[in-house]
């Protein structure tokens, strides 16, 4: 079984390593990886490894190194837990490996969860396994879509419900940093839906024109720029870039007009992310599995997936416009993916699907 490691310490030294499968654990089931997407997103995992416990999924041997969780199909293709058949084809988070094993829990005919002991106390939402065959929102044309997006789309549309249902002051412009990012494009997509509240896109110069291409931001503009920015009535900051100095020029220029300031990821992960003096409002962290836990429960977990549902099924449609899913193969091709990943070499307009 080949696993791909990365140094905690140095997300650039990644490695793989063979093993030989021992016998399945009673109760255990154990999963063939088919594919998976990566993304900035997954840099994120990495960089907050530590802090938000995202090695914890996935333990290698050696404790200075840790496997990536990313999201993708899989397979069981051996299982001792009652209710999960060899051959059921899942969606959810898996490491970069050929096979892994779970403990499933709560088995039923939609999903399962995975109740390792290492998963303890970590969100549910990345414990659970969807089943294909009886997933509402699956469409076999649109696999690499979902691997690419079904997350980060997630993350885009509970952003948006905050933002504009959430409660207290309703924006009437919304910035987002690393706008050709997909999360954030997921999140402009949710406003221009909805209407009558612009996004303002902050991006690098090279991917500017890409940006403006995508026709989902009212206006784009450089980073450089920021310290300059204007909005009409009041605005909130979404940043995926995870860079103060930026968030300091956009509070400084939008002063008494910013009601929230949002932080969710880290793509300028290098970056220096000492803390910077700002005026109110203060950034709030935003971590999806607990705004989306409070909303299940104050809309009803059914009612909640429904929106979601149907707003993702059109948003997957969408998402050709915006990126075309790009597949490699292979070792050497993972292991060039990710650093390519990491130093911000994939073009914004594809979008990376892995296969072994």
């Amino acid at each position: 079984m080949a696993d791909f490691l990365i140094k905690r310490a140095d997300l650039r030294e990644g490695k793989w390593t063979d093993t030989k499968p021992g016998p399945l654990a009673p109760g255990a089931a154990r999963l063939k990886v088919e594919a998976f997407a990566l993304t900035a997103n997954n840099v994120t995992y990495a960089t907050f490894g530590e802090a938000m416990g995202y090695w914890n999924f996935f333990p290698a041997a050696d404790p200075s190194y840790g496997r990536v969780p990313v999201w993708g199909f899989a397979t069981v293709t051996e299982s001792n837990a009652e209710g999960l058949a060899a051959g059921t084809r899942v969606y959810g988070y898996l490491p970069i490996s050929e096979t892994f094993d779970v403990t499933p829990v709560r088995v039923g005919k939609e999903s399962f969860m995975d109740g390792a002991a290492n998963r303890q106390g970590l969100a549910p939402i990345y414990n659970t396994y969807i089943l294909t065959a009886a997933d509402p929102g699956y469409d076999p044309k649109l696999e690499a879509e979902q691997m690419l997006f079904r997350p980060l789309f997630t993350t885009g549309f509970m952003i948006d419900d905050c933002l504009m249902e959430g409660g207290g002051n309703v924006p009437e412009t919304v910035v987002i940093s690393s706008a050709s990012s997909k999360t954030a494009l997921a999140l402009a997509h949710c406003l221009k839906q909805r209407g009558g509240v612009d996004a303002v896109g902050l991006t690098s110069p090279g991917n500017k024109a890409y940006v403006e291409g995508l026709g989902l931001y009212a206006r784009v503009e450089t980073y450089d720029a920021a310290d300059r920015l204007h909005a009409r009535g009041l605005t909130a900051y979404v940043d995926f870039l995870g860079r103060p100095t930026l968030t300091a020029d956009v509070h400084n220029a939008l002063k008494d007009r910013l009601v929230r300031s949002l932080v969710i990821g880290v793509t300028d992960w290098e970056g220096n992310r000492a803390p910077v003096a700002l005026p109110d409002p203060q950034p709030e962290f935003f971590f999806v599995p607990d705004y989306a836990a409070a909303r299940a429960k104050a809309l009803g977990a059914d009612v909640l997936n429904a929106r979601l549902g149907k707003a993702m099924r059109g948003f997957y449609a969408a998402s050709g416009q915006y990126l075309t899913p790009q597949t490699a193969k292979g070792k050497d091709a993972i292991a060039a993916a990710w650093l390519n990943t990491l130093d911000a070499k994939v073009p914004p307009s594809k979008g990376l699907i892995l296969s072994f």
